[in-house]
């Protein structure tokens, strides 16, 4: 009876985005994807478990619109990124960019797709050669994917070093002679430079300090006007995400829990973790008394999560659905999708509660007989 149920879940939430790739304003659609990492035994290497990074995730991104994503640290952030970028492979699900299923694609097709989705990462310290000059770092895959002729090749660089506020007498410097700020810069100049549609900002700004993490986004932001480029911009930083997102999803332990424009999620959350989560952003006013929703207990294990909804261990609007059924990804106002029980209709919680006593009654007959 649980598995049913589990299959009817999926369909019911899968049906929200039916043929939303075949819409051309449609930049990025993600259907029921899932990345699971083995658990291997420590002798023969045998498989015994796995951990569920992304475990049904759906989205959809518009094109030149930023999604923002937000989580509390493990929730998979950063795997889906990786994974939508076919950095790290998928465990199942789909992944359309201009209506092509990423993962159909033979090593020469994604090849030739690479220059259209970018990755800019978040550590601007690691993520750069220090042997190569910045020009070089910036150029490589520009001469690697044939970008521009190869007598305008020092004009192109120099161009987009400029458009990311970098000079160009900084062509033949090494990344160690730059400031945090300055290297993000570079960052975002590699990605730029191969013209892409689509960029993967990974928390661009977590490791750079509050004056230059406004700098940066304003250069992201100016891209985007420019370049008609589209973001999916991952961040811890709810006040950062708020003021270059457009729409934003939240995640909790590989599920995303809530999605919606920017204006209204900040509003109105509808998910209890969404508004545990908005209720630590901090006001800047000494006399704003906060009302901050402290949850209880830790994060449970991504490699053993709870049965139901993931939440319910930490929820304190948990009802006996929670604990039994997964609730479905549903759009509960205009454009809102969340994924909660208490936005049930009548018919489907009449309908939850028969699974719920099925569920019960197993559990009890199991029960019964190890007696």
């Amino acid at each position: 009876m649980a598995e049913t149920t589990v299959q009817a879940h999926d369909a019911y939430s899968a049906e929200l985005f039916r043929d939303a790739e075949k819409n051309p304003e449609n930049l990025l659609v993600v259907k029921n994807l899932k990345k699971y990492f083995p658990i291997k035994s420590s002798f023969f290497k045998v498989t015994v478990g796995n951990v569920k990074a992304v475990d049904g995730v759906s989205f959809i991104i518009k094109k030149g619109t930023t999604m923002g994503l937000v989580g509390e640290s493990g929730c998979g952030k950063s795997t889906i990124g990786r994974t939508i970028l076919r950095l790290i492979e998928k465990t199942e699900g789909e992944v359309f960019f201009n209506g092509e299923d990423i993962f159909k694609l033979s090593k020469s097709e994604l090849r030739a797709h690479r220059p259209n989705i970018q990755i800019i990462f978040q550590d601007p310290y690691s993520s750069l050669s220090p042997r190569i000059p910045v020009g070089e770092i910036i150029g490589e895959a520009v001469r690697e994917h044939n970008i521009v002729p190869k007598d305008e090749f020092d004009d192109y660089i120099t161009r987009v070093m400029e458009a990311c506020g970098l000079a160009e007498y900084h062509k033949d410097r090494y990344p160690h002679e730059f400031s945090g700020g300055q290297r993000q810069r570079i960052c975002i100049a590699r990605a730029l430079a191969l013209n892409p549609d689509f960029i993967l900002c990974d928390e661009p700004v977590s490791a750079l300090d509050v004056s230059i993490q406004a700098q940066i986004i304003n250069l992201l932001r100016d891209l985007q006007r420019e370049f008609g480029l589209t973001y999916l911009f991952i961040s811890h930083d709810l006040s950062v995400v708020e003021h270059i997102s457009d729409t934003v999803g939240v995640m909790y332990l590989g599920n995303l829990v809530e999605f919606a424009a920017t204006e209204p999620l900040f509003a109105k959350p509808l998910h209890p973790y969404t508004k545990a989560l908005f209720s630590a952003i901090p006001v800047p006013d000494p006399d704003y008394k906060m009302n901050r929703i402290i949850l209880e207990g830790s994060i449970p294990s991504p490699a053993n999560p709870p049965s139901g909804c993931k939440f319910h261990t930490r929820c304190r609007d948990c009802m006996e659905v929670c604990k039994y059924v997964s609730p479905d990804f549903a759009e509960v106002e205009p454009e809102h999708y969340c994924a909660c029980h208490l936005y049930n209709s009548p018919s489907r919680s009449a309908e939850l509660a028969k699974v719920v006593a099925e569920m019960k009654r197993q559990e009890a007959q199991k029960a019964e007989g190890k007696k």
